[in-house]
């Protein structure tokens, strides 16, 4: 049981949950609130829609390990699950499992708000991952650009969620004088573009670190083909991206009476921009795969800090 729960990476579909959740309670739930509508998404619809999701997140995080048992031994040896601990068939058979269930729960939650758009998605995102780690997870940047769309479809599947049961509900006319659908896709858009910069960042993180079983079994990675400098410099921009949108957020609340003293300045500023600086200073003197590692953490900390920052923002709105 243990290795089934390292295989699916229990601590990775908590947080995934934990995003689905904060996006419906902390921004989409206060945006109808403000717009008198109140909350429309029925809790079972919600929480079908959350499990649909962190099923075909386990499945996903399942047949990757199924397909880099030979990167893994020689990168991780010590974290191999696959053929040590669990057979191939087993870790194939938990992915059927996952998806397949992740997949029936995202259409009937598709079927029940009458959207394409919802249902496409829990067609698309399972295809993508199955190629993504049989194929595209060693082409140049195209796999790390798949895992961070599906990371940021993530929040943006809440706001698809309630936008297709408003127009269920109300109708398209209704819903566009109303400018909530604009609202809910700003807002709730601006955390899907942080978790797609932040799972983009970890991902090449990821690279760096398992460079060298990458070289073995000749992938075609930023640090195998531009080497460790140039990509150190691509990963400088994307975090000066991040921080540039931290930036952003700050000056937009400026003129809705927030100060450089009020919370979610502070919280975007010390909770952000330092934490974004370290990472810098981390990437910069890294050297040996632990210390990439590392780095890794601190991203990903980073990318809770600023789903955190939905809980600042809910008082706001």
């Amino acid at each position: 049981m243990k290795a089934l729960f390292q295989l699916i990476r229990w601590q990775n579909l908590l947080m995934t949950a934990l995003v689905v959740w904060l996006m419906e309670k902390m921004v989409a739930a206060p945006l109808m609130d403000k717009a008198l509508f109140g909350e429309q998404l029925p809790g079972w619809v919600f929480y079908l829609l959350m499990l649909a999701v962190v099923f075909v997140a386990a499945g996903g995080y399942a047949i990757n390990d199924y397909f880099d048992v030979k990167i893994d031994s020689i990168n991780r040896p010590d974290r191999l699950i696959v053929t040590r601990e669990l057979s191939k068939q087993q870790a194939m058979l938990v992915h059927q499992l996952m998806t397949g269930t992740g997949v029936a729960l995202g259409l009937i939650t598709a079927v029940w708000l009458r959207s394409w758009s919802v249902g496409l998605v829990f067609v698309l995102v399972p295809g993508l991952l199955w190629f993504y780690s049989s194929a595209y997870k060693r082409q140049f940047v195209v796999g790390n650009l798949i895992v961070s769309l599906c990371a940021g479809m993530v929040p943006l599947l809440v706001a698809m969620a309630n936008t297709a049961v408003l127009n269920k509900r109300y109708g398209s006319d209704v819903m566009q004088y109303s400018g909530l659908p604009h609202d809910l896709y700003v807002w709730i858009g601006g955390f899907a573009f942080f978790a797609f910069l932040t799972t983009l960042v970890r991902e090449i993180l990821k690279d760096l670190q398992d460079q060298t079983g990458d070289r073995e079994l000749e992938c075609h990675t930023l640090p195998v083909l531009l080497g460790e400098t140039w990509t150190k410099v691509i990963l400088t921009v994307l975090i000066g991206l991040l921080a540039g949108s931290a930036c952003y957020a700050v000056l937009r609340l400026m003129p809705f009476g927030h100060t450089w003293s009020s919370m979610p300045v502070r919280y975007l500023t010390f909770g952000l921009l330092v934490p974004l600086v370290c990472e810098l200073y981390l990437l910069w003197s890294a050297r040996i795969p632990s210390d990439y590692r590392f780095a890794q953490g601190l991203m990903k900390f980073i990318m809770l800090l600023g789903v955190l920052f939905s809980i600042v923002i809910k008082v706001q709105l």
